[in-house]
């Protein structure tokens, strides 16, 4: 009976094949007098052979592609592999596997240049096929097996020496009880022994140190290798294209798609030899992927676009406008009393086990860095940060508020996300050419290139995003270690200028002053700082200013100094009539210990009153420009070599007698 279910199964078969060859030849002929009858049959025929492929048996057949070209967002990154095959006659599926598990299913494109007809392209993961453990956990082991070899040698050599030491002990039981011994032998004896033991102790001395110390080395190495075995491996994903074929033929295969843990942050190098130099600037991207996958020789290709982020236009909402008594203002000076520009600290585990390749961004913004193998951060703060944003695939996101500048997080397991995968971390193998001059462990540059040279890099502006491709291929291994990639570097006539706000801070800050700095491509990002060839901190480049002119603060210069104290002479209070006029007075002492002219731009404020039964008149400004509608007072000095000013300035504030105001 199932011998007879099985010949006509294969009956309907053929004549399916046979069906859809007479509807293709018929088609075609028809082609011939009319266009719209060929597209209706042509229809007609894909879709009977999607009915015709599904209700046929597929023969499995594996793929195997390899990753050319990756484009890296800001959060995530587009994969594009490439693979070349025969398909054969009928219906094929074929499985490209080994891929990484955190693929955005709906970003996933296939494309052929074969002639035969593409069913359906699906994605599922195959926890049966798990990838490979770390090549660390091996590193690991090995290490640590040939530590235990060396203590099993040195304790060997400790017995060796134990038993030499009895042997001596008892010849010189024996040399005693000998009679007619001279003075003279048993000087010699005793100068023998002296020698001897004084040599087994130094070495037993020597051996018991080195034991000592193999064994703290081994408790790390197995700490170590207990945190990455207890770590969990991740499933593999698998992509399965299915194909019917009337002829066999020779066809490559274009597969892209999106993956989530990677990204990159983009990081200057701002130098400046002195104030009649060009400006220096080198564009970089701070590189990191964790996505189960090594990228192996691939071309990189960083864009500023983010395929995360929602593509919905807002919408504007009724504005509802209350009295002022119900409007809570927080900050009435319209400054932080205790801003926070630097912050750092470390990440660990539930274990307390330190984290790397944890992602930490500064929220709202595209400042952010990965923490290193110990755990640690640091990063550089732009104005008006408030929130550090942690992740780590596997972990719950944590969102930080910036109240201090030591932040110390412990991220918790995400039980939903480990019920699908735990990421596995992959380290360097340690090999020679892994090491990277300027670059982190685990990351290759496929061919050898002259020191300092620049990576040839090409600006690609699209509709809406701008792409920076490297000519240069890379290896990047997935570790979540970071990698700083050149992407261009600039000479930038820029107008340096000095800039102090004494309320606020002492120092006067250098800045260079860029002129139509759209034309760069620049992001938001960090900026290390050297000026007269040395290192003289991080600042902000702000991109996202819509100014014609970008500021960069080059840091501090402690050769300009700067004072500014109360004035207690016209600091005074007194009542008149119903109200009360409090004035103050403050002076403020700029020098210049340089051995070039500057030209300083000083700000201080005077407060702006919000209701009119308070009034605020500037008394004295030492020729200062204020501004109105912000109370800003602006100085623009120009002080020779060893020159140093003072500049005064007053203001009276009147307001009624029974109400309190703050101005200190």
């Amino acid at each position: 009976m199932f011998k007879k279910v099985r010949q006509v199964k294969n009956c309907l078969l053929l004549r399916s094949d046979k069906i859809f060859q007479s509807i293709y030849g018929i088609s075609k002929e028809m082609a011939s007098n009319n266009k719209n009858v060929m597209k209706l049959t042509l229809t007609f025929s894909l879709l009977l052979v999607t009915l015709i492929g599904f209700s046929q048996n597929f023969n499995e057949k594996e793929l195997l592609t390899d990753i050319k070209e990756v484009t890296v967002f800001l959060e995530g990154a587009q994969i594009f592999e490439v693979g070349t095959t025969i398909v054969p006659n009928g219906n094929t599926v074929f499985k490209i596997k080994n891929l990484s598990p955190f693929i955005d299913e709906k970003s996933i494109q296939v494309k052929t240049n074969g002639d035969f007809v593409l069913l359906s392209v699906n994605q599922k993961l195959n926890y049966l096929n798990e990838i490979r453990k770390s090549n660390r956990v091996d590193s690991l082991t090995n290490l640590l097996e040939s530590s235990l070899s060396v203590t099993s040698k040195e304790e060997a050599r400790l017995d060796v020496l134990k038993e030499k030491q009895s042997i001596l002990n008892e010849n010189k039981k024996v040399g005693s009880q000998n009679s007619g011994v001279t003075i003279i032998q048993l000087k010699q004896t005793i100068d023998f022994y002296e020698t001897e033991i004084t040599k087994y102790k130094e070495e037993e001395i020597k051996v018991k140190k080195s034991i000592g110390q193999a064994k703290k080395d081994q408790a790390a190495l197995m700490k170590q290798l207990k945190a990455e075995n207890d770590r969990k491996t991740l499933p593999t994903s698998e992509i399965e294209i299915r194909v019917h074929c009337l002829k066999q033929t020779k066809s490559e295969f274009h597969l892209t798609y999106i993956v989530s843990n990677a990204g990159w942050y983009p990081k200057y190098d701002v130098r400046v030899h002195d104030v009649k130099s060009p400006l220096e600037l080198t564009y970089k991207a701070e590189v990191f992927q964790n996505t189960g996958i090594d990228w192996k020789n691939v071309k990189l290709r960083f864009s500023n676009g983010n395929p995360n982020q929602s593509g919905v236009m807002p919408e504007l909402k009724t504005w509802n406008l209350n009295f002022a008594r119900n409007t809570v203002i927080e900050d009435i000076f319209g400054v932080n009393r205790s801003p926070v520009h630097n912050v750092k600290g470390k990440v660990v585990g539930e274990d307390g086990q330190p984290l790397p390749g944890v992602n930490v961004l500064v929220k709202g913004t595209t400042i952010g860095t990965v923490t290193d193998t110990d755990g640690s951060y640091g990063l550089t703060l732009p104005n008006g940060a408030a929130q550090l944003v942690f992740s780590f695939i596997g972990l719950m996101t944590e969102e930080i508020e910036i109240d201090k500048p030591e932040i110390n997080v412990r991220l918790k397991s995400d039980v939903t996300q480990l019920q699908e995968v735990v990421v596995t971390g992959y380290g360097s193998s340690g090999d020679a050419s892994d090491a990277l001059s300027g670059r982190v462990s685990g990351v290759q540059v496929s061919r050898s290139k002259r020191k300092n040279e620049t990576l040839i890099t090409t600006i690609i502006e699209n509709q809406t995003t701008v792409e920076i491709e490297v000519e240069t291929p890379y290896s990047i291994k997935s570790n979540g270690e970071k990698l700083r990639v050149d992407l261009k570097k600039y000479e930038i006539e820029g107008i340096y200028e000095y800039y102090a706000i004494p309320k606020l801070d002492k120092d006067a800050f250098l800045i260079a002053r860029i002129i139509n700095w759209d034309q760069y491509n620049l992001l938001e990002g960090e900026a290390n700082l050297y000026f007269e060839d040395a290192f003289v901190g991080s600042s902000i480049l702000d991109a996202k200013s819509s100014q014609d002119t970008l500021n960069i603060s080059l840091g501090r210069d402690r050769n300009i100094v700067i004072a500014r104290e109360k004035n207690q002479e016209f600091s005074k209070r007194k009542t008149l009539g119903g109200n009360v006029v409090e004035t103050r007075g403050f002076k403020i002492s700029i020098r210049n210990k340089k051995s070039l002219p500057i030209k300083l731009s000083l700000f201080d404020q005077i407060p702006v009153p919000v209701i009119s039964d308070i009034s605020v008149t500037p008394l004295e400004l030492s020729k200062g420009q204020i501004k109105d509608k912000t109370g800003k007072i602006v100085w623009e000095l120009n002080l020779d070599p060893q020159q140093q000013k003072e500049i005064n300035f007053q203001y009276e504030v009147k307001y009624p007698k029974k109400e309190k105001v703050i101005l200190e």
